[in-house]
């Protein structure tokens, strides 16, 4: 999928468990390890809205799009 979910490099960032980041946001450690392997088909805006008041950031330092493409030789 061409969206890539950084909630990795965000929780690094603040030196912050799987386990605290879920148990803030109020959504599960597995539907945590979804959003992180890239296997989420959508986020709700009232998720996302907790993702972002807990990390402190915007949505656009957790989500980016790469082209599906991308990597692939021409």
């Amino acid at each position: 999928m061409p969206i890539i979910v950084d909630i990795d490099v965000e929780l690094a960032r603040r030196k912050m468990s799987v386990g605290e980041f879920a148990a803030a946001v109020g959504i599960s450690a597995a539907n945590v390890a979804v959003l992180k392997n890239g296997r989420a088909k959508a986020v709700r805006f009232t998720t996302l809205d907790a993702i972002c008041r807990v990390l402190d950031c915007q949505p656009g330092d957790i989500l980016r799009w790469v082209p599906e493409d991308a990597g692939k030789p021409t």
